[in-house]
């Protein structure tokens, strides 16, 4: 009897202590370009960029449609109104539900022109750089961060009407951070350019991890952006938004250099890869 009240105990301990590291692990999955999927502790679903049609996503390269396995969002963060970055959240929106985080202007055009369901986005969602809101039941603190780019979002309209314009007002280009309860603090970087004030993020938020453009061209150029890295001093770079186009910088052999002068730690995802954190700390891989 006791040698099975033993057994019981300790299968009751090891199921707590396998709950809890559940319950502590975060996942960031590049799905390429600017595209990003995170995973709270809580089971919360968010997606940054949602360009999940672009050619570097596995399920493209394997002709599959990448929306057919998406069954839980339940918020969608856009940094800026280019096609590439809004992607498929339409799309995503209305198959899940998803609440829309962005700028003010650009959600509500978004709503009107591109029929984002506006029953999805409000002043709890709709936001400003320099402002922060809570999301996912308070879990998530995020923070909308300043971005040097453009923000045209395309009009459908204007294929059949000459008198509209191509591009409608999305607002201004933003960055996000997202600090995650029992995870790591997060920030994307959007397409921004270096701007010096990035020492002011550093000073902030101290970002765990930095989902940097490297792109060049629409952004920052291999260098900049390792600059950007020392400036935000974030603890381990991902790089993004490089190799979709023939015009963007094509893999991240300068970027490599550049960090290591910097001595910022670098770790590159593969389009679908996926990297998991306990609290803030990477899981080895296979845990």
């Amino acid at each position: 009897m006791r040698r099975r009240f033993v057994v019981v105990l300790l299968a009751m301990i090891a199921l707590i202590a396998s709950g809890a590291n559940a319950a502590s692990t975060t996942t960031i999955t590049w799905y390429g370009h600017a595209a990003f999927e995170i995973g709270t502790p809580n089971g919360a679903v968010i997606l940054i960029d949602p360009w999940l049609t672009n050619p570097a996503n596995p399920a493209v390269k394997e002709n599959k449609d990448p929306l057919e396995h998406v069954k839980k969002v339940d918020y969608i963060l856009i940094t800026h109104g280019h096609f590439d970055h809004v992607g498929d959240a339409v799309a995503i929106a209305k198959k899940t539900g998803a609440r829309l985080v962005t700028n003010f202007e650009l959600g509500t055009n978004m709503g009107k022109l591109l029929g984002y369901p506006k029953e999805q986005m409000g002043f709890d969602t709709l936001m400003n750089i320099g402002g922060e809101i809570t999301i996912a039941n308070g879990e998530i603190l995020v923070a909308m961060t300043p971005a040097l780019h453009s923000s045209g979002l395309g009009n459908p309209f204007a294929k059949d009407r000459e008198e509209e314009p191509e591009l409608a007002t999305g607002g201004n280009a933003a960055g996000f951070i997202l600090q995650i309860r029992n995870g790591p603090t997060i920030y994307h970087s959007g397409d921004t350019a270096y701007f010096k004030d990035m020492d002011i993020i550093g000073e902030q938020y101290a970002p765990d991890v930095a989902l940097l453009n490297i792109g060049g061209h629409f952004g920052m150029e291999p260098a900049m952006a390792a600059r950007a890295a020392a400036s935000v001093r974030v603890k381990l770079v991902i790089p993004m938004h490089f190799g979709t186009f023939p015009v963007l910088t094509q893999d991240t052999t300068f970027f490599r250099q550049a960090l290591k002068k910097q001595g910022v730690p670098f770790r590159q995802l593969h389009p679908g890869e996926t990297i998991a954190f306990d609290g803030k700390r990477i899981k080895p891989a296979g845990k």
